[in-house]
């Protein structure tokens, strides 16, 4: 079954009966669909994500305990490209997600709950305010009339002090749950991993210690793709995946081949045998990756941790 999210109302579509119905994208509305959906043997239901107005319904799902898979939109979009579908409405984009469920079985992920939906909008909420900060104090430099420093110097304090806040509700959230502060100390010992990269990877990827190293990797967006055909042998890049995860990991690698001695000499290896430094570095995201996973799923801080992950 595919279910096209609008903000007002919800299209479905099943599959292979072509079976359509349009319901409200309210509390009633995913009560009936529920309803619906628990007397009938649905196989897997699939929505894409819809810039949050897919959550309460995707909640009610899981909460039923039926079979959702929320996809990249990018993903149905080609999906339907190469099914010869280039309209768009939102039945079609229903009966879309309904084939694309039918023709890949796309694999069930595990869904955050509340609470790390919520602490995933502060932590995104947090990164605004950081580079509203960064774009007041390049305008700061810049100002020259005493009006506009003063104001430039009032939204700056203003956008300080929502950052503190901001720090002290992810602090105080995270010292009410021993599970996320177990989880949170895991992380942070590994020489490399600050407070932010540890709570990015927390809640913006809780795949991390479920999955294979080869999995996670393609989930943040650092494992290599091939580039051949036929005779021609391309360059390996990295695409897709959790952009702004990766950005923050990235920071993180930066760091650890300054203090982390494994990723240190991982880099100085790579590097010794000819590799351009961009790839050495990203080679080394995926090894500090594959050792937070073999972390968090083994439970073993970084000084226990595993030689080989």
């Amino acid at each position: 079954m595919g279910i096209d999210v609008a903000k007002n109302h919800l299209d479905v579509n099943f599959a292979p009966t072509r079976e359509p119905l349009r319901l409200a994208n309210a509390r009633d509305g995913h009560t009936e669909l529920v309803a619906r959906l628990s007397s009938m043997e649905v196989r897997i239901i699939v929505l894409e994500a819809s810039g949050g107005y897919e959550r309460e319904v995707v909640a009610e799902l899981a909460t039923a305990g039926l079979p959702v898979v929320v996809l990249n939109p990018r993903q149905v979009r080609d999906f339907a490209r190469a099914t010869g579908r280039l309209a768009k409405t939102d039945q079609i984009d229903a009966a879309v997600l309904a084939d694309f469920g039918l023709a890949i079985q796309p694999p069930q992920r595990p869904l955050p709950d509340e609470q790390t939906l919520q602490m995933r909008e502060k932590l995104a909420r947090r990164r605004q305010l950081v580079q509203m900060i960064v774009a007041e104090r390049n305008r700061l430099q810049r100002a020259r009339a005493a009006s506009v420093r003063r104001s430039i110097e009032a939204v700056l304090e203003l956008l300080q002090t929502q950052l503190r806040q901001v720090d002290d509700e992810l602090d105080q959230a995270i010292r009410q749950s021993p599970v996320w502060q177990e989880k949170v100390q895991l992380l942070r010992s590994v020489p490399g991993i600050g407070p932010q990269t540890a709570l990015m990877l927390l809640f913006c990827l809780v795949e991390l210690g479920l999955c294979s190293r080869q999995r996670i990797a393609a989930l943040v967006g650092v494992a290599p793709m091939n580039n051949d055909s036929g005779q021609f042998r391309g360059r390996r890049t990295i695409r897709a995946g959790r952009a702004e995860l990766r950005c923050c990991l990235y920071m993180a690698t930066l760091t650890a081949i300054r203090r982390n001695p494994k990723i240190r000499r991982h880099y100085e290896k790579l590097v010794a045998a000819g590799k351009p430094k961009k790839l050495a570095l990203v080679a080394c995201m995926r090894k500090l990756l594959t050792i937070l996973n073999a972390i968090v799923r083994d439970g073993k801080p970084w000084q226990t941790a595993p030689a080989t992950t």
